[in-house]
C-alpha cells in the first residue's frame, strides 16, 4: 500500500519516510545475521525483528504498536509537509 501511494502521487521518494518502520524491521534482521555470522555466534539484538526485541525487554504489544504508529505518523506527517513546503 506504501508504495502503491507512493507511485500514485508521483512521489515515490515518499516511500523511505513513511515507510520507516519497515525499513527498521528489515535492518535489525540484516545487522543480526551478519553480526551473528561475523561473532561466530553473538547477538546484537536479544531476538529480530526489532519489534520481538522490545518484547523481550519487557514492553507490551500494544506499547510497541503505539510506539511504531507514533512513529511512522510522524514520519508521514513530516513527508507530506516537505511536499508541501518544497522542503
Amino acid at each position: 500500500m506504501v508504495c502503491a501511494l507512493g507511485y500514485g502521487l508521483n512521489l515515490p521518494v515518499l516511500i523511505l519516510p513513511v515507510g520507516i518502520i519497515y525499513i527498521v524491521e528489515i535492518l535489525s534482521v540484516v545487522l543480526q545475521v551478519t553480526y551473528f555470522k561475523a561473532t561466530g555466534g553473538k547477538r546484537l539484538f536479544k531476538m529480530s525483528p526489532i519489534h520481538h526485541h522490545f518484547e523481550m525487554c519487557g514492553w507490551s504489544e500494544v506499547k510497541i504498536c503505539t510506539v511504531f504508529s507514533l512513529i511512522t505518523l510522524l514520519f508521514g506527517v513530516l513527508s507530506v509537509a516537505s511536499v508541501w513546503f518544497g522542503l
